[in-house]
């Protein structure tokens, strides 16, 4: 049998202990040209033949004339009775360690439940983001081996380092691999001079680590030594071509205070940007946490709250969590009242806009007048800062169409038709998009 054949090439090529531990075990249950299908005792055991055994097993199939044949690892049906190692003489009360399995485990600190990859909501603002992520936590190099996340406050470089430290801890349990801060590590760091035992701490990251995730390197400007620190391990764990993912506030070109080897390092993979979720995704984000509240909202509260809490995702989550409670204290479904109270708790009250303020803000901006936008004129000069306008009134006002309208002496035809050219422009449009998104900043401001 093939199998049988593999067994005897790898018996020249494993320590016999390996063999007798990770490859006996394995059951052969189909060997033919296309395929060999193995069983394993169970999912642990699949994960770390998968990552330690299966390239020489395959190099074992080539050696004997069979590079195209695949080799399957499934769990078997059969349960395993557990088998209880006898004591050391001595009473030992070390923790026995099976050969060929890490004297170091994963090192996680404090994995949000939720930030899972199932409950990350993709939209065009982080979609790099997450497929860089997802490509990694599978082993994938499509996107490089090293990553840097760049994003403000609150936009989801969290969700996504802990999403895949979820998905490596599950699906391949033997993978070494470290989640913890930049300012964690430069505390670890102190604590071993201090102790006199920097090798040890070198060798924990140096020697037995897979998988590396620092979030907020931000943190480390001012720290040389603890940049120099990470620059020597980032070196070396991308020379071994271990994965490697880094979160900041800013681009690393824009980090103040950093070493230039170390910034260069951080800029030596790719480099992605969680922008503030568009629309769209804002309204996904709102059900989805929603629905994890156990909270029913109406289409109206959903358009609301999205229009209403632009960009740090954790005040969404907030403004959830406020409605929860009114509308649990007050026995009633949510309201646009009760969403509006909530609202003004998180963000704050603002200035009441109108179609009015509106339009003679847009008239500034353009350099020309009221008139202008209120005369008959479809000059493009005119008619786009007029579309501009309505579009803008339509999505930060509470006004009716006929109420817009009434600005600009146009009736509510004329503001629907400007809404949907607009509209169309933005999506159609990057430098269109740009210039309504700077106008509506500046009139939020």
């Amino acid at each position: 049998m093939l199998w049988n054949d593999v067994k005897e090439l790898l018996k020249h090529k494993l320590p016999e202990a390996v063999q007798h531990l990770w490859i006996d075990p394995l059951i052969c249950i189909r060997a033919d040209e296309n395929q060999i299908e193995l069983t394993c005792p169970d999912k642990f055991f699949c994960s770390w033949v998968q990552e330690n055994y299966m390239r020489i097993i395959h190099e074992s199939l080539l050696e004997l004339g069979k590079p195209a044949t695949m080799v399957r690892l499934t769990v078997s049906s059969e349960s395993i009775p557990e088998q209880v190692p006898p004591l050391l003489e001595g009473n030992c009360q070390k923790q026995l360690r099976l050969p060929a399995i890490p004297e170091t485990y994963s090192n996680i600190r404090n994995l949000h439940p939720r930030y899972t990859f199932e409950e990350f909501m993709v939209g065009e603002s982080n979609l790099l983001a997450h497929s860089a992520c997802h490509a990694l936590a599978n082993g994938e190099t499509s996107f490089g081996s090293s990553l840097y996340i760049n994003a403000g406050s609150g936009l989801g470089k969290s969700h996504l380092t802990h999403a895949v430290a979820h998905s490596i801890v599950n699906n391949f349990p033997g993978t070494r691999l470290y989640y913890l801060t930049a300012q964690q590590f430069s505390s670890e760091m102190v604590s071993g001079i201090k102790s006199n035992t920097m090798d040890e701490f070198k060798a924990k990251y140096h020697n037995n680590c897979d998988v590396l995730l620092i979030e907020d390197v931000h943190s480390l400007t001012g720290k040389v030594k603890t940049q120099e620190e990470i620059n020597e391990l980032l070196d070396v764990l991308v020379k071994s071509g271990k994965r490697i993912i880094l979160t900041g506030s800013n681009v690393p070109r824009e980090l103040k205070n950093i070493d230039e080897g170390f910034r260069s390092r951080m800029s030596a993979g790719l480099i992605s940007t969680i922008n503030p979720p568009d629309l769209q995704t804002s309204r996904l984000i709102i059900r989805r946490k929603a629905a994890n509240s156990n909270l029913e909202l109406d289409e109206d509260l959903v358009e609301y709250l999205a229009q209403s809490i632009k960009g740090d995702i954790r005040k969404i989550e907030s403004a959830i969590v406020g409605l929860k409670a009114k509308s649990s204290l007050l026995k009633r479904v949510p309201d646009l009242a009760m969403a509006k109270e909530v609202v003004a708790e998180i963000v704050g009250s603002s200035q009441e806009l109108s179609a009015e303020l509106i339009r003679d803000f847009i008239a500034r901006q353009f350099k020309i007048t009221v008139s202008d936008l209120q005369s008959k004129s479809r000059r493009k000069t005119i008619a786009f800062p007029r579309q501009i306008s309505m579009y803008l009134a339509r999505k930060y006002t509470g006004q009716g169409l006929v109420e817009i309208g009434k600005a600009f002496n146009r009736d509510h035809s004329t503001v629907l038709h400007s809404v949907r050219v607009i509209s169309e422009a933005i999506s159609r449009n990057g430098s269109i998009r740009g210039q309504v998104e700077l106008l509506a900043k500046k009139l939020q401001k």
